[in-house]
């Protein structure tokens, strides 16, 4: 009998235990992913990493790949699933797919160690939270990420469950695919090492389950070794992590003689449940109902009838471990804490926290719980209000890429000179160019040309990723000069991705440098013909 069991009352199991109600939310999440894969233009992170797929062999996609901020599965993956097709739904699918097997997942699990109620509502929440859905509608880590740690959680509690060494050597497989997918996965592996030890000692497993874990996890430990002499190093070498740690992740770092220690841990934990959520009323109750989770994880005191089943004090360190080790990271400067989607992973650890909060509560009539539930998650879909960078859904409609592209082909002539952003010109080449513009690897010169069929782009590299709008007018002199460009020579701004958030002040200011009659479409899409002076 598993913490839960024991101490839940009988009001607690009103949500219907018909395979209906199941089949209802993994189809309904199933079908949100699929149509937003369908609707959306890919963003430059999802471009990026079709480009870094795209190269001729296998070789060039994995070194292409060490270049970047993540490990390579991902990339090779897409090197082969891309013979099927490069448009944004297959590139999307895998994505998909795996997001919606880690709700399946989450849910055998949370069930195993709590019960059907509880599990039900932790699936609606990761079938229908708007982050969730964004993730595994992107062709990113994360919805493989999310499987894996997932899968790897669930095998573990089987293999000590039921003795079974298979089932922990299938963990570790588990782990080894998160590891190299992801880095985050380096703080799940901890968390997950430290419980499985609490779990080994207390539950005692047979000899050959332990030893099935101790090799392992020393294959885990030699595999984050690799990775890091492989890439991690490298990246280090180059400066990515404290560009990326001092720019838009800054807010996410704890700075010391800059931010307060109290402060720091209140407001990025409030962050994490409002990108969870995408909203931040509806973020802070969910908060609070995780608190309420742990603490009546804490204060229950019954131990299983099955001594192979955690207690509910390990349960709650589970839960719990991840944020404080990646609180601790982003005090040391090692790994961002906040609302973003590099914690991601998180997303399942605190849906499990808010469902069995929800469950203790004794306030809840059999009719309230799927009521509150259903209409906080509709609010959070109809009315979002994540934590920026984002762009919205609406804004990203492939019709709006569409008119975008077509409008420069009706309106630049043969000849003309765009000037773009580095995520800009991943969406060129995506969406426009023949071929990539940029090269994967950070550049030395401040300004990249590219031929783009009958046009020539010009790619400001200097900064990590977009214009940045305190230095653009000497960017836009510093360019003429570099090229030669008259006084009246005209040129076809180009922005599309993660625009400045102050897009009117932006807007405004290009006026100011010659840009006439911007065109907008959508928030996220900008094209404007400037006069250069």
């Amino acid at each position: 009998m598993t913490f839960s069991r024991t101490s839940t009352k009988p009001q607690t199991r009103t949500v219907s235990d018909s395979g209906a109600l199941l089949l209802f939310l993994l189809a309904g999440g199933l079908a949100a992913r699929l149509l937003l894969a369908h609707l959306t233009f890919l963003n430059p992170d999802e471009v990026l990493h079709y480009l870094l797929s795209a190269e001729p062999s296998f070789d060039m996609a994995y070194k292409a790949s060490l270049t970047t901020a993540h490990p390579p599965l991902l990339i090779v993956l897409l090197h082969y699933w891309r013979l099927l097709g490069n448009s944004e739904f297959v590139l999307r699918l895998p994505s998909v797919l795996a997001g919606t097997a880690f709700c399946w997942i989450m849910f055998l699990w949370l069930q195993r160690m709590t019960d059907r109620t509880t599990a039900l509502i932790g699936l609606s929440l990761l079938s229908f939270s708007p982050s969730l859905i964004s993730l595994s509608a992107e062709n990113r880590q994360y919805s493989l990420l999310m499987f894996f740690c997932a899968s790897s959680l669930y095998s573990l509690e089987r293999a000590i469950g039921e003795n079974s060494a298979g089932m922990m050597l299938l963990s570790s497989l588990s782990l080894y695919l998160a590891l190299l997918t992801h880095y985050s996965s380096f703080i799940f592996a901890l968390t997950l090492g430290i419980y499985a030890l609490v779990r080994v000692r207390t539950s005692k497993p047979r000899t050959r389950v332990v030893v099935a874990w101790i090799v392992g996890q020393l294959g885990a430990l030699g595999l984050c070794a690799f990775l890091y002499v492989s890439q991690i190093s490298r990246l280090k070498s180059r400066g990515l992590p404290s560009e990326i740690a001092n720019t838009w992740l800054r807010a996410s770092i704890f700075h010391s003689g800059q931010d307060h220690f109290v402060t720091f841990c209140v407001r990025n934990t409030v962050r994490l449940f409002r990108y969870f959520f995408s909203h931040g009323t509806i973020g802070v109750v969910a908060l609070l109902l995780f608190v309420l989770g742990i603490v009546s994880l804490l204060r229950d005191k019954i131990s299983p009838q099955d001594p192979r089943n955690p207690t509910s004090r390990q349960s709650a360190l589970l839960l719990g471990l991840p944020f404080l080790i990646t609180l601790s990271a982003a005090f040391a400067g090692l790994y961002p804490y906040g609302g973003t989607r590099h914690d991601a992973l998180f997303a399942g650890f605190a849906m499990a926290g808010v469902s069995i909060g929800l469950t203790r509560l004794e306030v809840w009539k059999k009719w309230l719980t799927p009521t509150a539930v259903a209409g906080a998650l509709l609010i959070c879909n109809l009315f979002p209000s994540p934590t920026p960078p984002f762009i919205l859904p609406k804004n990203q409609n492939r019709k709006l890429m569409n008119e975008a592209t077509n409008f420069l082909r009706s309106s630049a002539p043969p000849g003309s000179v765009f000037f773009t952003d580095y995520q800009g010109a991943l969406v060129l080449s995506y969406y426009f160019c023949p071929a990539r513009l940029v090269p994967f690897e950070q550049p030395q010169r401040s300004f990249l040309k590219s031929d783009c069929g009958t046009y020539q782009v010009v790619t400001f590299t200097k900064t990590i990723w977009s214009f940045e709008p305190a230095i653009f007018p000497n960017t836009l002199r510093e360019m003429q000069q570099t090229y030669g460009l008259g006084s009246d020579a005209t040129v076809w701004l180009f922005q599309a991705g993660w625009i400045n958030e102050n897009e009117d002040k932006w807007i405004a200011e290009l006026k100011q440098y010659g840009c006439h009659e911007p065109r907008n479409f959508g928030p996220n899409i900008l094209i404007c013909q400037m006069t250069l002076r």
